[in-house]
């Protein structure tokens, strides 16, 4: 059993997902020499697409030449592969293969193109390279369709089929069944390879099961070093490598491989991190395209059961391909929970009306700034509203939420609560139909602007904030670490925001500094 079984390295392709495959024409030379003094049988270079031009720092590359050159010298018995995707991938730039460099393609397709993915496999096995089918989310095809598709892999004859876990979603029944299926049908001489991801943890304990099987064929386990991958990643491939050496007398040598995690791998997740998180995995429970779990949590005022809830309202057509306009369609029905809110918009009015207002929004000057806003509070005695949080160092007269995330987070409050409908409980003083405050802004929704919205309607006199800080990359502008939510938002998003407020005719007074604030203009 032994001899028939590989592993394969995919972290400069796959891996590449996190750093945008830029790693360095050095970097990546040196992280395929380790890899195959750690003795792996495959290593995966890089992917084949249509690009512009040639970067030799980046594992993307239009031709197989170009992706040749990060070989090296002394390839000792390592096999290299590359990936190409039918649908982005213009098979005539593939030369044919030249005896030496990149031995193996492994083509992928999605469902919806499975059949010309087929004729594109056909393709690059008559350009005289090992082949390797890896249709995308096996997870999602039927038993009969499945079926189909090993008929056509029969038919082919390529050098490797791949079971690949696109979205996760797969638990070890899974595994039993789609095993048994394929090794059942696939002409014996076809080697049967297994690709998972770690939505639920579980890619190393499935890798263990599909081994243990002791299939009476020749198999590879796919992995990455220390897992990196698209987010939450791959099964890591220094710990099957350890398993299989100890179990099936194999002799990977593991230090090579943590020597390439230390010196290449770690700093990057110190950057970005993956592995396993509660979004995916709800993505994984329901077999979808993990854009679409990446999607609501880059909202950032969704809870995790609120992202559950959507995604559990996506349909079957809709799952494998992410549809970015469908997601937001559903966001927006989430959140416009449409309620008669005339009685409660009248109350706030009459208490509103005609005041100065202070905002005092959640971001670091708050707490840089305590003195001048305290300062502000004594002297022009505003009505003050917490903008999705209750401030600790500030009494608050009301408190405004539209952010599920964090009013989950209240335990209790002396203050009145206004709330957007799409947030349920029996707290609230004043609940205001979420659509009407949430058309201001294109690019999203925007608590502050919301409330602002709100306010132009109570018929406010004036209006000051404090704490609206704007976003930064990355979401670290928080007085607290406890409200800080990941975010891709940075100046650009400021500006937007800023016109968003100039263009709906309120002045705001910004009491402490605010990206917002682009009197200068």
């Amino acid at each position: 059993m032994g001899n028939d079984l590989k592993i394969l390295d995919c972290t400069l392709r796959d891996g590449g997902y996190i750093n945008n495959w830029n790693w360095g024409y050095r970097k990546a030379r040196d992280i395929i020499n380790t890899l195959v003094k750690a003795k792996v049988d495959i290593v995966e270079v890089g992917f084949l697409r249509n690009t512009e031009g040639y970067d030799p720092d980046i594992t993307v590359c239009n031709t197989i030449e170009e992706l040749n050159r990060l070989l090296p010298d002394d390839c000792g018995n390592t096999m290299f592969s590359g990936m190409a995707m039918r649908s982005n991938y213009d098979i005539n730039k593939l030369s044919p293969y030249s005896g030496t460099g990149i031995e193996m393609i492994r083509i992928t397709a999605h469902d919806y193109d499975i059949a010309e993915g087929m004729d594109f496999a056909r393709e690059v096995k008559a350009k005289g390279y090992k082949l390797s089918i890896n249709p995308i989310n096996i997870m999602g095809y039927s038993d009969k369709q499945l079926l189909w598709i090993i008929d056509q892999v029969n038919e082919i004859c390529p050098y490797q089929f791949s079971i690949v876990d696109t979205f996760g979603s797969m638990k070890r029944r899974d595994l039993d069944r789609i095993v048994s299926i394929v090794d059942h049908n696939l002409d014996r001489s076809v080697r049967l390879a297994l690709h998972l991801h770690e939505n639920m943890s579980l890619s190393f304990s499935l890798a263990q099961k599909f081994l243990d099987k002791h299939l009476n064929r020749s198999i590879t386990v796919d992995g990455s070093l220390m897992g990196m991958g698209r987010i939450p990643g791959n099964l890591p491939i220094e710990l099957i490598a350890d398993y299989v050496n100890e179990y099936f007398d194999k002799n990977y040598d593991i230090d090579f491989m943590l020597d390439a995690i230390q010196d290449h791998i770690s700093p990057l997740k110190g950057e970005t991190e993956w592995g396993y998180t509660p979004a995916y995995f709800l993505s994984a429970r329901f077999n979808l395209h993990r854009n679409y779990a990446e999607y609501y949590l880059n909202k950032g005022d969704l809870t995790h059961r609120d992202i559950d809830c959507i995604l559990s309202r996506i349909e079957r057509k809709k799952a494998t391909a992410f549809d970015a306009e469908y997601a937001d369609s559903l966001y927006k029905a989430f959140m416009n929970n449409i309620i008669d809110d005339t009685e409660d918009r009248n109350a706030l009015r009459q208490e509103l009306q005609g005041k100065n207002i202070l905002l005092i929004a959640p971001g670091a000057t708050i707490a840089r700034c305590k003195e001048d806003i305290l300062r502000y509070i004594e002297n022009e005695a505003p009505v003050v509203i917490g903008v999705n949080f209750i401030p600790t160092d500030y009494k608050c007269d009301y408190v405004f939420f539209s952010n599920s995330k964090r009013f989950s987070k209240i335990e209790g409050t002396d203050c009145r609560i206004i709330a957007t409908s799409n947030l349920v409980s029996d707290r609230f003083d004043y609940q205001i139909n979420y659509n009407r405050l949430s058309g201001a802004f294109e690019h999203g929704c925007n608590s502050l602007l919301m409330l602002l919205v709100l306010l132009k309607d109570m018929q406010v006199k004036s209006v000051s904030a404090a704490g609206a800080d704007g976003y930064v990359r990355g979401g670290v502008n928080y007085f607290s670490s406890e409200l800080r939510t990941y975010t891709e938002h940075g100046h650009n998003f400021n500006v937007q925001v800023a016109k968003a407020v100039r263009n709906m005719g309120m002045k705001v007074n910004y009491i402490t500094p605010s990206a917002y604030d682009l009197n200068e203009d």
